[in-house]
């Protein structure tokens, strides 16, 4: 098991990677178990993860005396609802789970967020523990405390900053994860290089057929090497007053793509994709970013089988859209932007570079 730590202070965390780590009750005993104090312990998780890694974990908590509730909820980002969060509170209830019990979020980004603004909600805050199974959770919204759900007018603007006990990041998950998800998780380790690490970036570029090929290496690498980057960025700023907003790079244009196709069409990671092509186009618009350096992003974009050409909603559509981002305030919407590879900042923009970088979206 790697290790990486989320510090703080009294609410630090540590990320525990490994392979076959579900399977090993060492590792169980040791990253897990200590954050599982009460008798009972409520795992939620999805209809297609159930199935896969449900049942060993339910085998080893109870092996080691806890009372275990199953929460399975349907898969999709189209259940990350105020009626499937009622779901898990039913469940708690109906079981009589106490402030002792500790929820696990068995599953990818979905169940993680929802699990844990659960989590932030019952009884006032109880304990949680994420063990995502996804790349794009492993890599990016597992870690850093960030829960909630979505609202028809906009994407996780109903939640609460609230940190995990632990992470627990087993890689063998990947092996059973579509290649549509895979890519979806590597549209956020493009990004994590893209707004901190110039030389991250060519590497991942490099590497992109063997973590396609889910070469095992290559993913341990990328997924500490994520997880470090967003630790110390979620270290500096946990609650967003300022650094925090470069791990949106992409994401306004992606948010305002998943809420115009409704949500579950596009993919995460696929509105991300995107996203981050629309919002290298404006840094190139607004001269930060090179010819060079725009074509190599979209580039390989692309080459993650990620789309790089943004759907058509509409110009006003996008701006409506983007109007009710967490990110936009008192003076206008804020986005995050390139000055070069590896450098990101964080700047409000209207007017015609804006509408020339939306207008792009309708050439299909």
């Amino acid at each position: 098991m790697q290790t990486v730590m989320v510090n703080l202070g009294e609410r630090s965390y540590t990320i525990h990677i490994g392979s076959g780590l579900l399977q090993n009750h060492n590792a169980l005993q040791q990253a897990l178990l200590p954050s599982c104090a009460g008798k009972k312990v409520a795992i939620v998780t999805n209809t297609t993860v159930a199935p896969l890694y449900l049942s060993p974990l339910v085998s080893y908590l109870e092996a080691v005396g806890k009372t275990v509730v199953p929460i399975i909820l349907p898969d999709g980002e189209s259940y990350k609802d105020w009626g499937h969060l009622q779901r898990i509170f039913d469940g708690l209830l109906e079981n009589h789970c106490s402030r002792q019990v500790t929820l696990i979020a068995l599953g990818g980004g979905v169940i993680g967020d929802m699990t844990g603004f659960a989590a932030a909600c019952y009884m006032r805050g109880v304990p949680f523990v994420q063990i995502p199974t996804t790349l794009l959770s492993q890599v990016d919204s597992s870690v850093g405390g960030k829960t909630g759900i979505n609202h028809p007018l906009g994407k996780n603007m109903i939640g609460a900053f609230y940190q995990p006990q632990v992470v627990l990041i087993d890689t063998a998950t990947l092996k059973t994860l579509p290649a549509r998800e895979l890519s979806a998780g590597l549209a956020e380790i493009i990004k994590h290089g893209l707004i901190a690490d110039p030389e991250y970036f060519n590497w991942v570029t490099n590497t992109m057929p063997q973590l396609r090929a889910l070469d095992s290496d290559a993913l341990a690498t990328v997924i500490r090497r994520s997880v470090e980057i967003k630790a110390a960025v979620v270290a500096a700023d946990e609650r967003e007053s300022g650094l925090r907003a470069i791990l949106n790079f992409g994401h306004t244009f992606g948010h305002a793509i998943e809420a115009g196709m409704g949500y579950g069409t596009w993919l995460h990671g696929e509105a991300v994709g995107a996203g981050m092509v629309l919002a290298a186009v404006l840094s190139h618009r607004l001269n930060y970013l090179s010819e060079e350096n725009l074509n190599q992003i979209i580039n390989t974009i692309a080459a993650a089988g990620l789309p790089t050409q943004a759907p058509s909603l509409g110009v006003q559509a996008y701006l409506d859209h983007m109007a009710v981002d967490k990110k936009a305030g008192d003076h206008g919407i804020q986005f995050i932007l390139l000055d070069g590879i590896g450098r990101a900042k964080i700047q409000a923009v209207d007017g015609q570079p804006l509408l020339d970088t939306l207008a792009t979206t309708n050439k299909q």
